[in-house]
């Protein structure tokens, strides 16, 4: 099985197959829910192939993206370390092969590897402090800097240019900084044609700095 490397590095892509390997691979269609929030359940998950989304929504169905997650990532340790309910609920963005890994399994590991559980801590603390910054953006940034920001997270560099590899709506983008599709689309407009990014079939390449506001 072939691991890109994690978002969160501090959970090596070696300590990540390892894992795997005490789990069943499974495949998912697009659109499939893999939990949902306040479920009890108890597997942990390693993202072979695919793309998820980790999100929150209220009664009403408005929802907000917490993370994108692609191969080589992790998802489902929170209520298998304190046995709680579900904190989020999980999705496929697109057909998806995880290997999902059992509590016993997943508990057993830890014990008889103790240099995962010291990554599995470092990878948490990158998180809780990743969800921080988000709550700040959201309380501190009009929509246009938590839109900038989104995009700047999410950009790597490829062939000499930033570009976001996930391949992402206006929707998407809406959910993850809390705002409106229309407001989104008005802003992206305004980067294309000011000519600070670049659209190719969902693929966003940063191609100027962003300016400071809009």
């Amino acid at each position: 099985m072939s691991l890109d490397s994690p978002l969160f590095p501090e959970l090596t892509p070696e300590s990540l197959k390892h894992i795997a390997e005490h789990g069943t691979v499974r495949t998912y269609p697009k659109n499939v829910v893999l939990i949902h929030e306040g479920d009890q359940t108890d597997s942990f998950y390693v993202i072979l192939k695919g793309k998820v989304k980790v999100y929150a929504s209220d009664e009403d169905g408005k929802e907000i993206i917490l993370n994108i997650q692609g191969a080589g990532e992790y998802f489902g340790e929170l209520a298998l370390i304190d046995a709680a309910p579900r904190s989020a609920s999980v999705m496929t963005m697109e057909p998806c092969k995880l290997a999902v890994v059992s509590r016993a399994d997943f508990e057993g590991f830890l014990t008889q590897n103790p240099r995962f559980a010291i990554e599995l801590i470092r990878s948490l603390v990158q998180r809780v402090r990743s969800l921080t910054e988000s709550v700040k953006s959201l309380a501190l940034l009009d929509v246009y800097g938590r839109v900038a920001r989104t995009l700047l997270d999410l950009a790597t560099e490829e062939e000499g240019e930033l570009a976001v590899r996930q391949r992402l709506t206006h929707q998407d983008i809406a959910n993850m900084v809390g705002a409106s599709r229309e407001m989104v689309s008005r802003i992206m407009k305004d980067l294309i044609n000011g000519g600070y990014i670049r659209i190719d079939d969902r693929r966003i390449s940063i191609r100027n700095k962003l300016p400071p506001g809009w």
